[in-house]
Formats: C-alpha cells, sequence, structure tokens
C-alpha cells in the first residue's frame, strides 16, 4: 500500500483531529463509526485513492484525535468540529460518506447548516429509526458515566481489553475476515490506563443523542444534493427499513445494498465498497 500522510487540524477551540490521506483528484472524507478509528476504511482505500484524494479523519475520541476533558462531547460539538475540518482541509462542497456514529455527526452537520457536501454517503447507521440494542446500549452509557467517579476512569479504561476483544471483532465481519481483529486491536492499543479519555467518553454518553430521531423525517426532504444510502444486507444492527423509509423522502436519494456485508462491509467486501462509492462520487 501507498505511503498514507498524517496531518493534524486544529480547531479553534483547541481540539485537535488526526488525519491521514492518500491518492489525488477530488478529497473524499470517509468518517469511521463509533469505537473505532480511521482503520476501518484501511482495505478500500487504495482503490479509491487512484481516482480521489481519500481522507481518513479520526473523530475526537478516537486513534489518535482529541480526547482531552475539556470540550462537551455533544453531538453539535462534533458537527461543529467538522465543519470547522471540512472547510480547512477539503475544500467547498466535498465528497463526504459516514458509517454509524460517523454518519450520524455527518448528517447532523448537514442538517444545522455547518455542511454542504456535493454528494453525500450515509452508511448503515440509525437515521430516525430507534438505537439498536438499547439493553446493551444502556448499559455501554452507564458504564462509561461511572467514569466521572475517580479512580473508576482508570479502572474502566483497563476493562476495555476484557469487552474489545480482537475474537468480538470478527464477528462484526459477515466473513470472518481476521484482519477485524487488528482493527480492534489497534483503536483501543492506547485505552489501557488512560484516565481522561475514560473520563471524556462518560461526557460523550451523557450528551448523546438518545431514542428515535424521529424529527429527521421532517428534515430529509431538504437535503438538496444526491444522497446515497449504502447498506449492508446482513447488519443485524441497522436493518434495511429504516434505510427504505429515508429513501422515500430524499429528493435526490438511491439506496445501494452489499450482498454478504455485515457491519464492517470493508473488510467483507472492499471491492464492492470502493466500485460503489467510486460510481456515486464520480
Amino acid at each position: 500500500m501507498r505511503a498514507v500522510r498524517l496531518r493534524l487540524y486544529h480547531h479553534p477551540d483547541g481540539a485537535r483531529v488526526a488525519y491521514r490521506e492518500l491518492g489525488t483528484g477530488p478529497p473524499l472524507a470517509l468518517l469511521h463509526s463509533a469505537m473505532l478509528s480511521h482503520k476501518e476504511w484501511e482495505p478500500a482505500v487504495e482503490q479509491l485513492a487512484d481516482r480521489f484524494r481519500v481522507v481518513l479523519p479520526d473523530l475526537p475520541l478516537h486513534g489518535d484525535s482529541e480526547d482531552r476533558t475539556g470540550h462537551p462531547y455533544t453531538i453539535d460539538w462534533f458537527a461543529e468540529v467538522l465543519g470547522g475540518f471540512a472547510a480547512e482541509v477539503l475544500g467547498p462542497r466535498p465528497l463526504m460518506a459516514g458509517h454509524d456514529a460517523g454518519a450520524e455527526i455527518l448528517m447532523h452537520a448537514v442538517l444545522t447548516g455547518r455542511l454542504r457536501p456535493k454528494r453525500l454517503v450515509l452508511m448503515p447507521n440509525r437515521l430516525h429509526a430507534p438505537a439498536p440494542r438499547p439493553v446493551l446500549r444502556a448499559a455501554w452509557r452507564t458504564t462509561a458515566r461511572a467514569a466521572v467517579v475517580p479512580g473508576l476512569d482508570r479502572l474502566l479504561s483497563y476493562g476495555t481489553r476484557a469487552v474489545f476483544t480482537p475474537q468480538r471483532a470478527r464477528l462484526l465481519s459477515v466473513r470472518s475476515n481476521p484482519a477485524a481483529g487488528d482493527l480492534v486491536r489497534h483503536a483501543f492499543a492506547d485505552v489501557p490506563g488512560n484516565s481522561s479519555l475514560a473520563r471524556s467518553w462518560a461526557k460523550c454518553a451523557r450528551a448523546w443523542p438518545r431514542g428515535a430521531q424521529r424529527h429527521l423525517l421532517e428534515l430529509y426532504p431538504r437535503l438538496d444534493m444526491p444522497v446515497l444510502l449504502l447498506w449492508a444486507d446482513r447488519d443485524p444492527l441497522y436493518p434495511l427499513a429504516a434505510a427504505e423509509e429515508a429513501l422515500a423522502l430524499l429528493p435526490h436519494g438511491q439506496l445501494r445494498v452489499l450482498e454478504s456485508t455485515g457491519f464492517l462491509m470493508a473488510y467483507d467486501d472492499p471491492v464492492g465498497l470502493a466500485r460503489e462509492l467510486a460510481a456515486f462520487c464520480g
């Protein structure tokens, strides 16, 4: 694989966003899912870099990006940082795609006027539907919020080793791609012992929107740019029904489904994912 350049964007409030880029051409930014990093896209990047300047940011609280406790870590704050990042790094009307939490932040940034991408790709996320597996999410939120208690922050950071194991990561790939284990191992490599990160995640857990985001049903018609819903056919977290409902309300929407893919679409079918992105983004 060609060398990927590591760079930093500094937001006016001091937050830093680490990002990698590869290739030349129109900028295409790919936003990863919660708890992972830019490496979620790694299997498909080489093929996309033949046509685009692929930009891979680590979202705040992830990878090499901001994790200090002085920021609010609300979805509105994430959207503000993303808007500043796009203006400085990507330029006007970029091509942008997001998955899971990355897609939620991206959509919030667009709908609040902080971003106006030329084309928008939304990969599996909850959209307007209720959050998947509410019991597990409530347990995660409760555990994460406990990190505000002195002493528990450091203890909980070490607990991630037992929960987010490479073996469990392979379950996110329909094809049980062993590289999925390396993805999770990289994402959590610096977490154990990082009490600052644990406290910041506690703030995010308190602030992140809960429940069904039904207001999006009224906002989809305002998306005046081409929108691609690029979905997996075997991801139990994000069934196809919500994407089909959203499609009916998008003025310039398309829906494409990658067969035999799960949560980690780039690890299940990197060629198919790159093909769909390239075809839509031009």
